[in-house]
């Protein structure tokens, strides 16, 4: 049994330090001696048929513009038939935005998505910066949110959960994120993972499950990351 990671765009959208998440990723399927394989997916080549479960990042608009004309067509196709197939995926920030139908910048041309979650995302007036602490199917999440970008979900999408504190995907309906199958976006930085175990373990063990069918996951002694979600949700309440 082998895990393959399959990086999105990590030269171009990698802020944030959300390389974390692929870092918490690889450790938590090593550490249960699975290996694993890392693969950076750059503008122009394409997706893998070998991996099952995608990372990608946030990035500046010009950046995100050119993953955006990168994904028309082809590529864009193979991701979502990918998570079709059951592969997983995370996606923060602007990869989040860009599973969605488009993203509307303040004064360029909107940036087409791949249709993937049924959200919009368009730049608003201010910028959401902080702590978040989020409600959901994993339990409680917790993360930093540092995003202008206002996500509307449409009205058959889920959610990835719903804020106790912070602003979440547009500061309005409570909403956090979104879920498609084994897809999960969010606005959510930190990194994300290394303070999220359940959300890591999860990805991992549904991205074993494409090829492998059920896998359950021996446990691991969590205390470290345990320690810093509540030293997390500590100073999410403080800086409410």
């Amino acid at each position: 049994m082998k895990l393959t990671i399959g990086w999105l765009y990590a030269a171009k959208m990698n802020i944030y330090g959300d390389r974390g998440n692929v870092i918490a990723l690889r450790r938590r399927a090593e550490w249960r001696g699975i290996p694993v394989d890392v693969r950076e997916i750059g503008v122009g080549e394409p997706i893998p048929a070998d991996v099952d479960l995608f990372f990608w990042g946030g990035g500046q608009d010009q950046e995100q513009d050119t993953v955006s004309r990168d994904l028309q067509g082809g590529k864009g196709d193979a991701l979502r038939a990918a998570v079709d197939d059951g592969a997983a995926l995370l996606a923060v920030c602007g990869g989040y935005q860009l599973l969605g139908h488009e993203y509307r910048p303040h004064d360029a041309e909107p940036q087409l998505g791949i249709g993937l979650f049924d959200a919009t995302s368009v730049a608003g007036p201010e910028r959401f910066i902080g702590n978040v602490v989020v409600d959901s199917q994993w339990g409680e999440l917790v993360g930093f949110e540092n995003h202008s970008g206002l996500t509307t979900l449409g009205p058959g999408m889920e959610p990835m959960g719903h804020v106790r504190i912070g602003r979440g995907n547009n500061g309005r309906d409570g909403t956090e994120g979104a879920i498609y199958k084994n897809a999960v976006g969010c606005y959510l930085h930190g990194s994300l993972l290394p303070k999220n175990p359940v959300l890591a373990d999860w990805l991992v063990a549904r991205a074993l499950a494409r090829r492998h069918g059920s896998v359950e996951l021996v446990p691991l002694g969590d205390t470290v990351e345990q320690t810093a979600h509540r030293s997390a949700v500590d100073r999410a309440v403080l800086t409410r």
